[in-house]
Protein backbone atom coordinates (compact mmCIF):
# COMPACT_ATOMS: atom_id res chain seq x y z
CA UNK A 1 0.00 0.00 0.00
CA UNK A 2 0.96 3.36 -1.02
CA UNK A 3 1.93 6.05 2.00
CA UNK A 4 1.46 8.82 -0.56
CA UNK A 5 -1.50 11.07 0.58
CA UNK A 6 -4.99 10.50 -1.46
CA UNK A 7 -5.94 14.29 -3.58
CA UNK A 8 -9.18 13.40 -3.13
CA UNK A 9 -8.90 14.22 0.74
CA UNK A 10 -8.17 17.67 -0.20
CA UNK A 11 -10.61 19.51 1.57
CA UNK A 12 -8.51 17.76 4.79
CA UNK A 13 -5.60 19.79 3.49
CA UNK A 14 -7.68 22.98 3.68
CA UNK A 15 -8.93 22.42 7.12
CA UNK A 16 -8.14 25.88 9.31
CA UNK A 17 -8.29 23.47 12.48
CA UNK A 18 -4.67 22.47 11.08
CA UNK A 19 -3.38 25.60 11.85
CA UNK A 20 -3.88 25.25 15.48
CA UNK A 21 -2.24 21.65 15.38
CA UNK A 22 0.53 23.36 13.66
CA UNK A 23 1.02 26.95 14.60
CA UNK A 24 2.62 29.47 11.89
CA UNK A 25 3.61 31.53 14.27
CA UNK A 26 5.45 29.23 16.65
CA UNK A 27 7.36 27.43 14.33
CA UNK A 28 8.19 30.95 12.29
CA UNK A 29 9.78 32.10 15.90
CA UNK A 30 11.75 29.28 16.58
CA UNK A 31 13.41 29.49 13.34
CA UNK A 32 14.53 32.93 13.99
CA UNK A 33 15.05 33.85 10.67
CA UNK A 34 15.87 37.43 9.13
CA UNK A 35 15.74 38.47 5.22
CA UNK A 36 13.78 36.01 4.16
CA UNK A 37 12.87 36.28 0.13
CA UNK A 38 12.66 32.88 -1.44
CA UNK A 39 10.74 29.64 0.44
CA UNK A 40 9.93 26.32 -1.35
CA UNK A 41 7.51 24.57 0.18
CA UNK A 42 7.82 20.42 -0.72
CA UNK A 43 4.93 18.37 -0.59
CA UNK A 44 2.83 21.78 -0.43
CA UNK A 45 0.07 20.41 -1.36
CA UNK A 46 -3.14 22.65 -1.62
CA UNK A 47 -0.23 25.43 -0.48
CA UNK A 48 -1.99 25.75 2.67
CA UNK A 49 1.42 26.56 4.77
CA UNK A 50 2.89 28.29 2.32
CA UNK A 51 0.56 31.65 2.36
CA UNK A 52 1.30 31.73 6.24
CA UNK A 53 4.75 31.11 5.98
CA UNK A 54 4.65 34.20 2.84
CA UNK A 55 3.46 36.34 5.08
CA UNK A 56 5.16 36.04 8.10
CA UNK A 57 8.50 35.81 6.45
CA UNK A 58 7.84 38.85 4.08
CA UNK A 59 9.32 36.21 1.41
CA UNK A 60 9.12 38.01 -2.20
CA UNK A 61 8.15 33.94 -3.45
CA UNK A 62 7.57 30.42 -2.48
CA UNK A 63 7.96 27.85 -4.96
CA UNK A 64 4.92 25.55 -3.74
CA UNK A 65 6.55 22.26 -4.84
CA UNK A 66 4.85 19.31 -4.94
CA UNK A 67 4.81 15.69 -7.23
CA UNK A 68 0.39 15.81 -7.97
CA UNK A 69 -1.04 17.28 -10.82
CA UNK A 70 -4.15 17.90 -9.25
CA UNK A 71 -2.13 19.77 -6.22
CA UNK A 72 -0.77 22.11 -8.95
CA UNK A 73 -3.30 22.35 -10.74
CA UNK A 74 -5.94 23.00 -7.21
CA UNK A 75 -3.32 25.55 -6.79
CA UNK A 76 -2.83 27.45 -10.48
CA UNK A 77 -7.12 27.76 -10.05
CA UNK A 78 -7.16 28.76 -6.45
CA UNK A 79 -3.95 31.07 -5.49
CA UNK A 80 -2.16 32.40 -8.42
CA UNK A 81 -5.07 35.11 -8.74
CA UNK A 82 -4.85 36.23 -5.06
CA UNK A 83 -1.21 35.06 -3.98
CA UNK A 84 1.03 36.01 -7.41
CA UNK A 85 4.05 35.39 -5.02
CA UNK A 86 3.27 31.65 -4.89
CA UNK A 87 4.84 29.65 -7.59
CA UNK A 88 3.14 26.05 -8.23
CA UNK A 89 5.83 24.16 -9.43
CA UNK A 90 5.14 20.24 -10.01
CA UNK A 91 8.03 18.23 -9.21
CA UNK A 92 9.45 14.75 -9.37
CA UNK A 93 9.75 12.31 -6.13
CA UNK A 94 13.41 13.33 -5.47
CA UNK A 95 14.04 16.52 -8.23
CA UNK A 96 13.14 20.09 -7.59
CA UNK A 97 13.47 21.47 -11.36
CA UNK A 98 14.79 24.73 -9.05
CA UNK A 99 18.52 26.30 -9.05
CA UNK A 100 21.25 25.33 -6.39
CA UNK A 101 21.31 28.33 -3.33
CA UNK A 102 17.79 29.76 -4.15
CA UNK A 103 16.04 29.12 -0.61
CA UNK A 104 16.16 31.15 2.35
CA UNK A 105 14.20 28.29 3.61
CA UNK A 106 12.76 24.52 2.70
CA UNK A 107 9.74 23.28 4.47
CA UNK A 108 7.89 20.09 4.53
CA UNK A 109 4.81 19.36 6.76
CA UNK A 110 3.39 16.20 7.32
CA UNK A 111 5.37 14.86 4.59
CA UNK A 112 8.57 12.92 5.63
CA UNK A 113 6.44 9.41 6.36
CA UNK A 114 5.53 9.78 2.70
CA UNK A 115 8.95 9.70 0.71
CA UNK A 116 10.50 6.66 -0.48
CA UNK A 117 14.19 8.02 -0.14
CA UNK A 118 13.85 10.22 2.69
CA UNK A 119 17.76 11.21 2.54
CA UNK A 120 17.87 12.23 -1.11
CA UNK A 121 14.99 14.19 -0.59
CA UNK A 122 16.78 15.96 2.27
CA UNK A 123 20.10 16.31 0.40
CA UNK A 124 17.76 18.08 -2.90
CA UNK A 125 16.51 20.33 -0.22
CA UNK A 126 20.27 21.25 1.03
CA UNK A 127 21.34 21.99 -2.67
CA UNK A 128 18.17 24.56 -2.71
CA UNK A 129 19.54 26.56 0.32
CA UNK A 130 22.20 29.54 0.58
CA UNK A 131 24.46 29.26 3.20
CA UNK A 132 22.51 30.08 6.58
CA UNK A 133 19.46 28.75 4.55
CA UNK A 134 17.34 26.61 7.19
CA UNK A 135 15.08 23.41 6.62
CA UNK A 136 12.44 22.27 8.80
CA UNK A 137 10.63 19.08 9.23
CA UNK A 138 7.13 19.03 10.89
CA UNK A 139 5.80 15.26 10.85
CA UNK A 140 3.42 12.89 13.47
CA UNK A 141 4.74 11.91 16.32
CA UNK A 142 4.56 8.07 16.84
CA UNK A 143 1.92 8.35 19.33
CA UNK A 144 -1.42 6.62 19.33
CA UNK A 145 -3.74 9.46 18.21
CA UNK A 146 -7.55 9.69 16.69
CA UNK A 147 -5.60 11.78 13.13
CA UNK A 148 -3.28 10.92 11.08
CA UNK A 149 -1.34 7.99 9.12
CA UNK A 150 -1.12 4.57 10.69
CA UNK A 151 1.39 4.00 13.25
CA UNK A 152 3.78 1.81 11.63
CA UNK A 153 4.34 4.13 8.45
CA UNK A 154 5.32 7.26 10.78
CA UNK A 155 8.75 8.59 11.29
CA UNK A 156 10.22 8.17 14.29
CA UNK A 157 11.96 11.93 15.65
CA UNK A 158 15.47 10.15 16.56
CA UNK A 159 15.85 8.51 12.75
CA UNK A 160 14.75 12.13 10.76
CA UNK A 161 16.99 13.81 12.84
CA UNK A 162 19.94 11.45 11.72
CA UNK A 163 18.92 11.79 8.29
CA UNK A 164 19.32 15.46 8.18
CA UNK A 165 22.44 15.49 10.25
CA UNK A 166 23.98 12.73 7.36
CA UNK A 167 22.21 14.94 4.65
CA UNK A 168 24.88 17.88 5.97
CA UNK A 169 22.62 20.00 7.62
CA UNK A 170 23.99 21.47 11.32
CA UNK A 171 22.66 23.03 14.45
CA UNK A 172 20.35 20.83 14.48
CA UNK A 173 16.72 20.82 16.67
CA UNK A 174 14.53 18.93 17.93
CA UNK A 175 11.29 20.41 19.40
CA UNK A 176 8.34 17.99 20.35
CA UNK A 177 6.37 20.52 22.07
CA UNK A 178 3.59 20.08 20.10
CA UNK A 179 0.92 17.81 21.15
CA UNK A 180 0.54 15.79 17.97
CA UNK A 181 3.49 16.86 15.83
CA UNK A 182 7.61 17.08 15.74
CA UNK A 183 9.71 19.85 14.67
CA UNK A 184 12.80 19.51 13.37
CA UNK A 185 14.98 22.21 12.01
CA UNK A 186 18.74 22.07 10.32
CA UNK A 187 20.85 25.00 8.61
CA UNK A 188 23.67 25.13 6.37
CA UNK A 189 26.23 26.97 7.30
Amino acid sequence: MSNMFDPKKLNKLNNPERLKDIPPEYIWNKLALENVKTIVDIGAGTGFFSIPFMKLSGAKQVFACDISETMINWMQENLSEEHPNILPIQMKEEILPLENSIADLVFMITLHHELKNPLENLKEARRLLKKGGKIFIIDWKTTEMKQGPPLNVRCKTEDVKEQIKEAGFTNIIVDDSLPKFFLIIGEVL
